[in-house]
């Protein structure tokens, strides 16, 4: 009777060690990089979609030349872009339901749909052509915003200044996955058209590198879910330290009643 009791101790405290280890395979980040990643080029592209507000700058070596182009809110100095203390926010042009901006001069214009820099092209070339020969353009999604949820250190909705971002720059805004995150199983969700998409990331394969989703788009929504463990002891991993000194004051018990 006291050996089984000392063998049922010593199952409880070695089941309780092998719970609370995860391997390392399910931990690492991209664990074939050395092997499948590719050297072709990465395509990248950041498309204009409906409700986005885009910043419009225009200059010239004459400024006054295109200051009909840049709107701003409050006060402003004229003839510069940089007047400190004077200049108010420059204007945003939000896109409407039916995907258009009104520019000044020109009217309505189509930019729902369209990148970044092909809504640049088009400005530029009908400045330089119809008003200032030597207009420079420069186009910013201004509300450009990530959110990220689950299982990471540091959740929450990330408004970025640049409107190039990665996944994985993404996460590490975030703080990382903590290690009850599961790496093989991310999920993005990204509106098309009006229309809610979704994607899954296994982030210890680097195929997802080759993907439309290793950029992020404006709005997207990363989810990351518990791992297998996690799910199954609800909060038992956490607590894996607690449970060990507990089933060691078992064991030692066990192992005092035994000698009696």
């Amino acid at each position: 009777m006291k050996n089984k009791l000392f063998k049922a101790g010593l199952l409880v405290l070695c089941v309780t060690l092998l719970s609370s280890c995860v391997s390392k395979k399910k931990i690492l980040y991209l664990q074939d990089i050395d092997t499948s990643l590719t050297t072709n080029e990465l395509n990248y592209k950041s498309l204009i979609k409906k409700d986005d507000i885009l910043r419009i700058t225009v200059t010239s070596e004459n400024m006054e030349l295109v200051q009909p182009f840049n709107q701003f809110i409050g006060p402003t100095n004229q003839g510069s872009l940089n007047g400190a203390g004077q200049q108010g926010q420059l204007f945003g042009y939000l896109v409407d339901n039916n995907g258009e901006i009104v520019f000044p001069l020109l009217g309505s214009i189509i930019a729902a749909g369209k990148t970044r820099e092909e809504i640049t092209e088009f400005l530029q070339s009908v400045l330089r052509e119809k008003f200032v020969k030597d207009a420079v353009v420069d186009v910013r999604i201004v509300n450009f915003k990530v959110t990220v949820l689950g299982e990471v250190n540091n959740p929450g909705t990330f408004n970025l200044d640049y409107n190039r971002i990665t996944l994985l720059q993404v996460i590490g805004q975030a703080g990382d996955l903590t290690i009850y995150g599961n790496r093989k199983n991310l999920t993005i969700l990204r509106d098309l058209d009006g229309v809610q998409t979704s994607h899954r990331v296994d982030l210890t394969n680097s195929d997802f590198i080759d993907s439309e989703f290793y950029y992020l788009q404006q709005n997207d929504v990363v989810v990351v879910e518990p791992n297998y463990a996690q799910v199954q002891a609800a909060g038992f991993n956490r607590n894996a330290s607690l449970y060990v000194s507990v089933a060691s004051v078992l064991i030692s018990l066990i192992v005092i009643i035994s000698r009696n």
